[in-house]
């Protein structure tokens, strides 16, 4: 099952973020019912995922050498910095005030999609973000042709 569609909900002052039901329904299938976030390597935003996506990351970083500096920094930056957050009796998580200020949140949050992960973006960094990306993939969109 893959995260799809883009959602806005609200922070509390506790920093209770709402997953949406879908997302959830996809969490609470797997093997910990919640979700595993960490701050993006990529992008000013947190990555949620699932424990089956964590499993498959575990998987390619076994393959390299377990001395190597590349092994040392997935796991001590995508296994150590993740947090693993269990859904209250509303389907909230509780984020931590780190990833919290990873990715610049305040009061609002913007869930995205995109596909075996979702990101929570703060809103306004998203909107550049989707922006840059749309001209991106306008450009590009003929890579995508084939066997699909």
């Amino acid at each position: 099952m893959l995260f799809l569609s883009t959602y806005h909900n609200r922070i509390d002052k506790k920093g209770r973020l709402s997953i949406p039901s879908q997302f959830r329904a996809i969490l609470t299938a797997q093997e910990f019912p919640g979700i595993i976030a960490y701050a993006s390597p990529k992008h000013a935003c947190i990555e949620g995922c699932g424990m089956n996506r964590i499993m498959k990351i575990n998987s390619r970083v076994e393959k390299l050498d377990p001395y190597s500096e590349e092994h040392d920094a997935f796991t001590t930056t995508l296994f150590g910095e993740s947090v693993q957050l269990a859904f209250d009796t509303e389907g909230r998580v509780m984020l931590p005030d780190a990833l919290i200020a990873s990715a610049n949140l305040a009061e609002n949050a913007t869930i995205v999609g995109k596909g075996e992960v979702f990101e929570i973006w703060e809103p306004k960094a998203f909107e550049a973000h989707a922006l840059r990306a749309r001209e991106l993939m306008k450009e590009k969109r003929l890579q995508l042709k084939g066997d699909a």
